[in-house]
């Protein structure tokens, strides 16, 4: 009986630190990210077929063959709009080389437009959340992304 309560006790006590030593970043997430995440790697952006890294605040989305690396969404992104679009949390390293299989797990979100953001939540967990430029993403004002901090 003391085996089994100890063993209890250790796997518990194992869970709490892997969940600690993945953090809270409600702080880093963008005022455009979805409401309800503590952590969050990575947004992928079904509308767009593109990602978001949040703690490098970068997009990642794909171009002549390779996944680039930028501040500021592609022109021909121009008319997306980041609070409206949906954006599903996707904690694994790298999302971009299993890009298929999310893609096609997530294709039913496109065109969603029913998603919560953090600039409008009134929850007091999000009052210091990563403002940057306010989507602005130097698309002349326009709430299309962002590239700042």
């Amino acid at each position: 009986m003391a085996v089994v309560a100890f063993s209890t006790l250790s796997f518990k006590f194992a869970d709490a630190q892997i969940h600690v030593s993945l953090g809270i970043n409600i702080g880093s997430q963008p005022e455009w990210g979805p409401v309800g995440y503590d952590h969050a790697d990575y947004y992928y952006m079904p509308d767009i077929d593109s990602y978001y890294d949040i703690n490098a605040h970068q997009y990642v989305y794909f171009n002549n063959n390779v996944w680039v690396h930028s501040r500021a969404l592609p022109p021909r992104y121009a008319n997306y709009d980041v609070y409206h679009g949906y954006k599903v949390v996707v904690n694994q390293p790298q999302p971009w080389v299993h890009h298929d299989q999310i893609r096609a797990r997530y294709a039913q979100y496109r065109g969603r437009r029913d998603q919560v953001v953090i600039r409008d939540s009134h929850d007091d967990k999000y009052r210091n959340h990563w403002h940057g430029d306010n989507g602005h993403g130097g698309h002349g004002g326009h709430d299309h992304g962002h590239d700042g901090r």
